[in-house]
């Protein structure tokens, strides 16, 4: 009985868990090149009518969350001719946090 009331738990939470974000990722790719700026992306994409979450620098390139998966890859068309050769603008699905998770992982620990 209790194995499968957690079952059943774990089949409604389970899409929470394993949501993914809309995010793209430029890199260089080719010697020389710098990373476009994050505020000349932004109004390039907003031009097109590209909803952007934000655009925050990696340690390899730039990550640009967007609102959905549609507006996900008209972002990665539009960079495409854009940001001129030698940039890789890659489709990321990395999984994101639930917000329990982050609230938890920002909350201290009191040991003791």
């Amino acid at each position: 009985m209790l194995t499968l009331a957690l079952m059943a738990i774990a089949a409604i939470l389970l899409p929470y868990l394993l949501r993914t974000e809309n995010e793209l990722r430029i890199r260089v790719a080719q010697q020389g090149l710098s990373l476009p700026d994050g505020f000349y992306v932004y109004q390039r994409l907003d031009e097109r009518g590209i909803r952007i979450k934000s655009i925050t620098p990696a340690a390899d390139g730039l990550v640009i969350r967007l609102d959905s998966p549609e507006q996900q890859l008209l972002a990665r068309e539009a960079l495409q001719t854009i940001l001129p050769p030698g940039y890789t603008i890659a489709l990321s699905d990395t999984p994101a946090p639930s917000n329990w998770v982050r609230k938890f992982a920002r909350a201290p620990l009191n040991l003791g």
